[in-house]
C-alpha cells in the first residue's frame, strides 16, 4: 500500500481545503485544555481508503487523550497511527506516528507528525492540517491534508460511535 504522508506546511498562511486550516507562521496557538476536546474520547468505525478505520481515544489522563488508528483492507491491516492530544503548556497539540502492519514505524525514532492548535470552536477543534468535528454524540468527521505522489487533498473520515 502506498504510504501516505500528511502535510504540515507550518509556514503557510492559507486554508488547506474547506474544512482544514494551516497554522500561519509567526502565531501562536491560543488557549485551550483537554476538557473541550472530552466529545472525542471513545471507539469509532468508518470507512476510508478502499476499506474500514478503527480509531479509539483514551479519557484524558495525565495530560493527555492517547489514540490508536487501524485501517484495514481486504481483510488486512495495511496501516496504523499511535499519538496523542497533549496538553503544552496552556494550549493542546496533535501529534502522531505510523507504522506498517508489521509495526515498522514510517517516521524516524524520535520523528512525529506534530500538528499546532489553531482554534476551538464548540464542535470542531483545528490543528494545523488536521480538524476534529463533532456532529453529535455517536458521529465524528476527521479532515486531514494529505499529500501523496505530487499532489495534495483534504480527507475527510466519517466515524460513527461504536455501542457497547
Amino acid at each position: 500500500m502506498k504510504r501516505f504522508v500528511f502535510l504540515l506546511l507550518l509556514s503557510s498562511s492559507y486554508v488547506f481545503g474547506q474544512h482544514t486550516l494551516s497554522f500561519e507562521e509567526g502565531a501562536s496557538s491560543p488557549k485551550a485544555d483537554l476538557s473541550q476536546v472530552a466529545w472525542i474520547e471513545g471507539h469509532w468505525k468508518g470507512e476510508a481508503f478502499g476499506g474500514i478505520t478503527e480509531e479509539i481515544w483514551s479519557p484524558a489522563l495525565g495530560g493527555s487523550m492517547m489514540f490508536s488508528f487501524k485501517h484495514v483492507a481486504d481483510g488486512k491491516v495495511t496501516f496504523y497511527e499511535l499519538g496523542h492530544i497533549r496538553q503544552l503548556d496552556e494550549t493542546l497539540i496533535f501529534q502522531l506516528k505510523h507504522f506498517g502492519e508489521d509495526l515498522k514505524g514510517w517516521e524516524e525514532k524520535d520523528e512525529m507528525v506534530t500538528a499546532k492548535l489553531i482554534k476551538v470552536e464548540e464542535n470542531r477543534i483545528y490543528f494545523d492540517g488536521f480538524t476534529f468535528e463533532k456532529i453529535s454524540a455517536d458521529e465524528i468527521n476527521i479532515y486531514v491534508v494529505i499529500s501523496e505522489d505530487g499532489t495534495t487533498e483534504e480527507v475527510k473520515f466519517n466515524s460513527k460511535r461504536v455501542k457497547k
